[in-house]
């Protein structure tokens, strides 16, 4: 079950439809069982099973074949990223039409070897993307997924080679971006990380009458740069918007994921001291679980309405 409560566009608003599924992905069929409840689910602390359950929502949902990612790299639900892209579709509509095609231009920050927001993204609304990341072993896997789906002249990769930087250095003259999107590191530490890791699968071992093995690892796994940098969360959305500040006029919207709510203050109060000009913070809902999307402009309102009509 996918939760009720995402976005209602997000054609994962209802339960999932196993028998679809299965069609898209048959070596899904051995890990669908019914769950103490009694419906249709699959063992969401097993690697296997989650990624194999990625592969069949991408085939059914948005025709992409061919999707894998390496053992130990970060497999995230394909739900949540498809709800981000349907909120920033509604920022960028600005209560109008949603924009489509390859006049919207959008960049990934922090794409992995996953791409999903990527491949998402396009399928559902033609948007032509740029998608970073600091690890060539990721951006080699996701091209190879590109390349399976005759995607590659609609999605670029760029290699990001400064840690230090996360727009310096992708974003290049001249070029203009509809907005950038970003799911950014969430611990300040491997021991973080690994402390997170031990919690979610005490939470999926309880919800089943389960004890808790130590020895199994995360489902969606997770490399360094995919789940912990210096400063945590908190330091790496700090960096962010210091750094979008030098591409104000090239961007309409920054947005980034916010997994802590208590990181939005922080966040606020820089973007004041840098003179942003709108600051929205998007609530997203998976069943009980809230995510919140942060968006910020450095151009002014009439600035905002004469990019959209350009774009049109």
């Amino acid at each position: 079950m996918s939760g009720k409560r995402l976005h209602p566009n997000n054609p994962m608003n209802l339960d999932y439809d196993f028998e679809a599924l299965i069609a898209a992905q048959p070596k899904l069929k051995p890990f669908v069982k019914p769950n103490p409840y009694g419906t249709l689910s699959v063992d969401f602390s097993d690697p296997q099973a989650v990624r194999l359950l990625n592969c069949a929502l991408l085939a059914h949902h948005y025709g992409i074949r061919n999707w894998d990612i390496p053992n130990g790299f970060l497999c995230p639900a394909v739900p949540g990223r498809a709800d981000y892209l349907n909120h920033l579709a509604d920022l960028l509509a600005a209560g109008g039409k949603i924009p489509r095609g390859q006049k919207v231009s959008v960049l990934d920050i922090g794409t992995g070897a996953n791409g999903i927001y990527p491949l998402v993204g396009h399928q559902t609304f033609g948007w032509r993307f740029v998608a970073s990341d600091i690890d060539p072993v990721s951006l080699e896997n996701f091209s190879g997924i590109l390349v399976g789906n005759q995607l590659a002249d609609h999605i670029e990769l760029r290699l990001q080679r400064d840690a230090r930087c996360i727009f310096s250095g992708i974003i290049r003259d001249g070029e203009r971006y509809d907005a950038t999107m970003c799911n950014p590191p969430f611990h300040a530490s491997l021991d973080q990380a690994t402390a997170g890791t031990q919690k979610k699968l005490r939470n999926l071992a309880a919800s089943k009458g389960h004890k808790h093995d130590n020895k199994l690892k995360l489902n969606f796994g997770g490399q360094k740069a995919e789940l912990w940098c210096e400063g945590g969360e908190q330091g790496f959305l700090e960096s962010m918007i210091r750094d979008s500040r030098r591409f104000a006029s090239q961007c309409l919207w920054f947005t980034s994921l916010i997994s802590k709510s208590d990181n939005l203050r922080p966040c606020r109060r820089l973007l004041q001291k840098l003179e942003a000009d709108s600051v929205k913070v998007i609530e997203m809902h998976q069943g009980n679980k809230i995510t919140r999307v942060l968006a910020w402009s450095f151009l002014t309102a009439e600035q905002r309405q004469l990019w959209s009509k350009f774009r049109a």
